[in-house]
């Protein structure tokens, strides 16, 4: 077995792959409308989605509002320099919530991201 994808849904698609994609730097790999069933499927990554792990954005037709609720914490992306990346994202548009830093208690450098949706995206600076 392998890991895939996680699924989140979105408010608006369009803001969505824009966030994901010129905010966090993934590419859209593919996108499917299913007209019967009135929802959009929007697979983003920084691979191909058949060998790395990808994000997918589910947009229901009509639906603008929805619950993150209590137990989702957040997606991860592990990055090589978390200080340029926050300053990136700040340039494209992105909030950081959490200024890049050690995590309490902990060495390991972590921030956080919000994308338009209300999900939170933890950077982890990550050593080669």
């Amino acid at each position: 077995m392998r890991f895939l994808h996680s699924m989140i849904r979105v408010k608006d698609l369009e803001k969505s792959k824009q966030f994901y994609t010129e905010v966090l730097g993934m590419k859209v790999l593919s996108e499917t409308e299913y007209p019967s069933g009135e929802f959009t499927l929007c697979f983003v990554g920084y691979g191909d989605s058949k060998y790395d792990p990808c994000i997918e954005l589910t947009y229901n037709w009509g639906r603008s509002e929805y619950e993150i609720g209590d137990g989702f914490g957040h997606i991860a992306l592990g990055c090589p320099d978390i200080y340029k990346v926050c300053e990136d994202i700040r340039k494209r548009g992105g909030v950081i919530t959490r200024e890049p830093g050690p995590m309490k208690p902990g060495t390991t450098e972590i921030a956080f991201v919000k994308d338009p949706n209300g999900y939170m995206i933890e950077l982890i600076q990550v050593k080669d």
